[in-house]
Parts: structure tokens; C-alpha cells; sequence
């Protein structure tokens, strides 16, 4: 696009560039075992349906359909639909009326517990449609506040074991920190560094107990997950990155087996 901000993207971008990157991030899940499916819209999408994270969010029983807050991705949650009916995966609930909720903003922190947050992306209708769907379930909900100028719960704390999560102490919020120590979790605290915000090193995928996928090209937090005990498998992401999102907005996670 001739504006890059008019369409949420913090610079403008080399689609082929990009292209080139998020093959090899699908072929990195691949080679992980990972099986990996494409969104195949009848019609060019938006350029902001690569984040197939906020579009979604899993549940054992099927998906929660996500009603993207801003203008500019409204009707991306259409075309997500149509390709989890062609993968067989129900749909339990789309956020309707004046509710918003992007998947971003909802994480399992166990199998019995998501937190959710409500912020820029997700607001207290949204928040408490998806609610009533988990509470239906037995799982429980954690409700918190983003801070101001945070997009999503996933950019201020993500999980790489079920016993170790990495929080950003810039935007996390108190209460999750909170929840995780009372929870017996050890915390891996990122620093306010070039790595941390725009190498997005936060935003990795679990592909099991303590081994990442994670952005290429940030040496101190990888070494920081080493440390801990993470196995970091790095793919190169620099022209996604200029599109606003990391390898865990671009993924929407289908399904995971018991780890």
C-alpha cells in the first residue's frame, strides 16, 4: 500500500520479501512436525489477514470467532470462517452486537484457565461474549486491563512450558504476574530493549515444553531463553516484522497435542 499507516503497517513492504519469509516460517513448522494450513481466500485479502492470530481463538470444543475492532480489518473473520468449515472445526460463538475480541488478547495459561484481556483490540462486550462461552466449558476466565497503548495480552507475556512464562515488565499487567507466582510459574523477565520491542523476541511459538520457534536476529534474548533451558529454533522475519506483528500474530493455532 502507498501508506503503509493507513493500514496499521509500521513501514512500507516487500511482498515478495515477505512472501519468501512466510513460506520459510511454514516450512519451519513443517519441519517441526507441525501440521500447517493456509487460509486460501477466494479473493485478495486485506494485507493485515497474514495475523491469523486475532481472527480466532481455539477451544477444545471449536473456535470463537473474532470481531476485529478496528475498520480497516472488519470482514477478515468471514473469510477465517469459511476456511475452518473446510477444515471441519466448529464454530461455538462469533462476537456480535457492540462487542469486539481479537485472539491476540485471549491465552491458555493452563488447560483450565485462560486469561483475557480487554484493551485497544477487545472491549468489555466482546471480552464478556467469549467469557460466557469458557465459563459454559468449566474453564476458568481471568479478566485484566491492558495497559494504555498495549495492542494485545500476546505482546506482554507468552509461555514456553507449562511452568515457565517470558513477560515483558514494560506492559505486562500486574495482575497476570501476580496469577503466574500464585500459580507456582517461574517468570523469565524480558529487558526494554531494541530485541524486546521492535525484534518482537516475545513474540515466539511454543512448539513444545521449553522449545520455541522465535524471531532470527535476537541474540541476547536467545541466549537469555537458552539459559533457561529453551531450545530456539529462529526464523527470519524482518520484512514481516514492518507489518506490526511477529511469527505469534501470523499463527493461528488449531490445535495442540497434550504436551
Amino acid at each position: 500500500p502507498d501508506d503503509p499507516n493507513a493500514v496499521q503497517m509500521l513501514a512500507a513492504v516487500d511482498f515478495e520479501r515477505m512472501r519468501r519469509e512466510h513460506d520459510a516460517l511454514a516450512e519451519a513448522y513443517r519441519s517441526a512436525g507441525v501440521t500447517v494450513h493456509y487460509l486460501e481466500p477466494v479473493t485478495a485479502p486485506p494485507p493485515n489477514t497474514i495475523f491469523m492470530r486475532d481472527l480466532f481463538f481455539m477451544t477444545p470444543e471449536g473456535a470463537v470467532l473474532a470481531r476485529p475492532a478496528s475498520t480497516v480489518r472488519a470482514g477478515e473473520e468471514v473469510r477465517v470462517a469459511r476456511r475452518l468449515a473446510d477444515l471441519d472445526i466448529p464454530i461455538l460463538r462469533s462476537v456480535r452486537g457492540a462487542g469486539t475480541f481479537e485472539g491476540a488478547d485471549a491465552l491458555w495459561m493452563d488447560e483450565n484457565t485462560v486469561l483475557l484481556t480487554t484493551g485497544l483490540r477487545t472491549n468489555d462486550e466482546g471480552a464478556t461474549q467469549v467469557q460466557a462461552l469458557l465459563e459454559e466449558m468449566g474453564v476458568e476466565v481471568v479478566r485484566v486491563d491492558l495497559p494504555y497503548g498495549t495492542m494485545h495480552l500476546l505482546g506482554t507475556v507468552n509461555f514456553a512450558d507449562r511452568d515457565l512464562a517470558v513477560v515483558w515488565p514494560g506492559r505486562v499487567p500486574h495482575k497476570v504476574v501476580k496469577l503466574l507466582r500464585a500459580r507456582g510459574l517461574e517468570v523469565l523477565w524480558l529487558p526494554n530493549d531494541q530485541e524486546t520491542i521492535p525484534g518482537m523476541a516475545l513474540n515466539f511459538v511454543a512448539l513444545g515444553p521449553r522449545r520455541v520457534l522465535m524471531p532470527a536476529g535476537c541474540p541476547q534474548t536467545r541466549a537469555m531463553y537458552q539459559a533457561a533451558g529453551i531450545e530456539c529454533i529462529e526464523v527470519e522475519i524482518d520484512e514481516l516484522r514492518k507489518a506490526a506483528g511477529g511469527m505469534g500474530c501470523l499463527t493461528g493455532i488449531l490445535s495442540r497435542e497434550p504436551a
